[in-house]
């Protein structure tokens, strides 16, 4: 990130303000700060609101995501108080992402109408949990990673299937042995568990400030929806249902809908 200092009038007095360039990737999941005498009511960049919190010696903090396909460019990003803007700055770039290939059976790559309709009715029901709101706050120092195992498709890996161009991958996929323990990466709450035609059975977990996590392709469930889980705790174990070559956990998180590299998730804890 790149700090000018600068000076701005605020009611008769003066505050020091940083104007700030801060940096992040596609997909990326980034923690940004400020300084302000006055209260930061709410943090606005990329065309939505993201949480913040007050910190110490009038610094406040926030969350930014940036969607797997959000434009490489600079972004404003805007503090506001009760009688100003303090107005930073993100550059986007782009990502580097890998060509990923895979071979499934026909009927799990090509659809009939019964397919379609049951395919678009899973992508509903998914896309609820993300408007879910979980009262609570995530405590990124406790993330960890839901299972141990070999990274077998990275995130934002454009996909074919049966030589077809699919959607880019949004999620990670870590193949592991079969009844491998998945743990929750942070502490949350169920909002959804399914079994569904492509991701098989399904857990998607919210963790507060708009942040939900996906698993799929998993064997046996251990939760239910309502249940509050810990971080480390036990939600499911690694299967291959839905459509899946082999044994994996697909780990996917979304921020305010943004599509989220996992790893980025990870990275806060050691901020």
């Amino acid at each position: 990130m790149i700090r000018i200092l600068i000076w701005i009038g605020l009611m008769g007095y003066s505050t020091l303000l940083f104007a700030t360039e801060w940096h992040a990737t596609q997909g990326d999941m980034i923690e940004v700060h400020v300084h302000s005498n006055e209260p930061i009511q709410s943090l606005s960049c990329l065309g939505k609101t993201w949480p913040i919190q007050a910190m110490n010696n009038h610094e406040w903090r926030g969350w930014i995501g940036v969607d797997l396909k959000s434009k490489n460019k600079v972004y404003p990003i805007i503090w506001t108080t009760s009688s100003s803007h303090i107005k930073d700055s993100l550059r986007v770039q782009k990502g580097k992402f890998r060509i990923s290939n895979i071979t499934v059976k026909k009927k799990m790559a090509n659809f009939d109408s019964k397919a379609i309709q049951r395919i678009r009715a899973d992508q509903q029901a998914i896309g609820k949990t993300y408007d879910i709101k979980v009262d609570m706050k995530p405590d990124f120092s406790q993330v960890r990673i839901p299972v141990e195992g070999i990274e077998s498709t990275p995130f934002g890996a454009q996909r074919y299937v049966n030589g077809q161009p699919r959607s880019p991958h949004a999620g990670i996929d870590i193949a592991a042995p079969k009844g491998s323990i998945i743990v929750a990466p942070l502490a949350g709450k169920v909002l959804l568990v399914e079994d569904m035609f492509l991701n098989g059975k399904l857990i998607a977990i919210g963790h507060g400030f708009g942040l939900v996590s996906l698993y799929a392709h998993l064997g046996k469930s251990f939760v239910q929806v309502g249940e509050h889980v810990k971080a480390g705790q036990a939600i499911a174990e690694v299967g291959m249902s839905g459509r899946s070559t082999g044994p994996h956990l697909h780990w996917g998180v979304r921020f305010n809908h943004a599509r989220i590299n996992p790893h980025s998730l990870l990275a806060l804890k050691n901020l």
